[in-house]
């Protein structure tokens, strides 16, 4: 008599070990805690409504697409949360709350589910979420230093011939995404290759392959500064640790994943040295992502041009992949055409931010008919980017920015400085301090304010800003009577917003400060 055999077959990532998916996706999960944590603990609460957002929209969207094409309840296998996870860590912390709503549905719907759910799917949906969202909104998601008047994260900075603080890019302490701190992000891949989760193969492939490029093509050689300020900062170690080693679009042999990351970190420092974008490690993943059916065939197991055994135990020849061909010819001619849009637009679209930035320095300084930068000014801002600026007297304040305006015959009449204060009710607080050059505040304009309405937003009506203007004092005080007069250094506080209150003073002060320190 014949047995049947019976067979569970199940989609990918498969493990030879005593794992479910949905383990290792739990520890997938408390890897991130770290980065996560520290992203909430330095952007506050709205950076924790961005990662919590992102969560539910993944998970429901994914057991909203279950219920509806009849299939069982996939949410036991933590990919969804995952998915949500590692797509708000990337995110800038003060985007609108409808970006990672979209996103979320994005990578569960687009990238997953409509490709069969997990296993099935052929690039890393939080990856490809990311990249919609740099596309679909650009201004939105590159406003990390949320000042509305420059976008200068540490790498772009570099880029521009700028020092930046090592430690501070270490710590995660500079603008950038809620989970950029590259010590926790180190902690969490090392937890994830002691916990089986991840072999170290890509992970150190990506990264040893990167810095060899920077060195060699990047013009400063093996300065280390200028090495470790690449490495810590663009995403290139939550990449290299949490999205190239996605066990479904990575490949499986050990050779096939060096292969891949070298792939990966070639081009991710061939964008970062010779490309216009400093943060481009979402986009090389995708590529590489693409490759992975190639990457599978090396080394072969089997004898060249041929797959699995017949009936008989002859080898079938293995088909030509032309899906996979076309797939990878479509993405390369639409990034060609991508690029080519933005180089032609890229200048418009810098004269344009030019002209938008002005507008508002214009606001606090009338009497300035252009603006400028001086090279000790910026120095100073520099050396404190990322950090608050004497937390003890401004509390939770950064200094972003400084120009100098001049008039229509290039004299000085003053300062425009920039600062983002982090203790605001609903999150950053980001602002634009006019001062000339005697001291005296002439406007201050929001650039970024999310307070309560009709109690914190009052702090964006003219009345309430005008109590700033004219005023000549080293430190704004409330007066909690309601008595202020306007120019006197003392600012009435708003009827049930003290915190926004004493949040815009902070930064007002910590901007008279800075003026006092590094311009009078």
């Amino acid at each position: 008599m014949s047995e049947t055999a019976m067979y569970n077959v199940s989609s990918s990532p498969h493990f030879r070990q005593d794992l479910t998916v949905g383990r290792v996706m739990q520890n997938v999960v408390i890897a991130l805690m770290p980065a996560t944590v520290f992203g909430i603990i330095r952007y506050g609460f709205h950076a924790f409504m961005v990662i919590a957002l992102c969560i539910l929209t993944t998970t429901v969207t994914e057991y909203i697409f279950d219920k509806i094409v009849k299939k069982p309840n996939t949410l036991n296998d933590w990919s969804a949360v995952v998915t949500g996870l590692l797509l708000a860590i990337s995110l800038p912390p003060a985007v609108p709350f409808y970006i990672p709503v979209i996103g979320g549905m994005f990578a569960i719907l687009v990238a997953k589910c409509f490709f069969g759910g997990i296993g099935k799917n052929w690039i890393n949906p939080a990856l490809a979420a990311r990249c919609f969202l740099l596309i679909s909104f650009g201004t939105q998601m590159t406003g990390f230093a949320v000042d509305g008047t420059s976008g200068a994260t540490p790498l772009a900075q570099l880029q521009a011939g700028e020092t930046i603080n090592i430690t501070n890019l270490y710590l995660g302490t500079v603008p950038g995404v809620i989970g950029g701190s590259a010590i926790c992000l180190l902690i969490g891949g090392l937890y994830l290759w002691v916990t089986d989760g991840i072999t170290l193969h890509i992970p150190a492939a990506v990264i040893i392959s990167f810095t060899l490029f920077v060195a060699a093509f990047g013009g400063h050689g093996f300065d280390g500064k200028f090495l470790l300020a690449n490495l810590f900062g663009g995403g290139i170690l939550m990449g290299a640790f949490f999205m190239a080693t996605d066990p479904v679009t990575s490949p499986i042999t050990t050779k096939a994943q060096v292969f891949y990351g070298i792939i990966i970190g070639i081009l991710a420092g061939l964008f970062r040295v010779f490309g216009s974008s400093p943060d481009s490690v979402s986009y090389v993943i995708i590529i590489s992502n693409m490759l992975t059916p190639f990457l599978d065939k090396i080394p072969p197991t089997k004898p060249l041009g041929y797959k699995n055994q017949g009936a008989n135990g002859e080898y079938k020849k293995a088909g030509f992949p032309k899906a996979a061909v076309n797939l990878l010819a479509i993405t390369f001619f639409a990034g060609l055409i991508l690029s080519g849009v933005y180089a032609m637009t890229r200048d418009k679209i810098a004269v344009q931010q030019m002209n938008k930035n002005a507008a508002s320095f214009r606001e606090v300084l009338a009497d300035a008919e252009s603006f400028d930068y001086d090279d000790s000014i910026s120095k100073a801002v520099t050396e404190h980017a990322g950090t608050s600026y004497n937390e003890a007297s401004f509390g939770r304040t950064e200094i972003t920015d400084c120009v100098v305006g001049k008039d229509a015959g290039g004299n000085v009449v003053g300062y425009v400085i920039s600062v983002t204060n982090h203790e605001g009710h609903e999150g950053d607080i980001a602002m634009s301090v006019g001062i000339d050059t005697e001291g005296t505040v002439t406007g201050i304009a929001f650039t970024s304010l999310q307070e309560t309405a009709g109690m914190g937003m009052k702090a964006d009506e003219p009345d309430w800003k005008a109590q700033f203007k004219g005023a000549k004092t080293n430190e704004f005080t409330l007066n909690k009577s309601g008595t202020a007069e306007p120019g006197s250094g003392e600012v009435n506080v708003i009827s049930g917003a003290t915190v926004t209150s004493e949040a815009v003073l902070h930064a007002v002060n910590a901007a008279l400060g800075f003026y006092a320190d590094n311009i009078a």
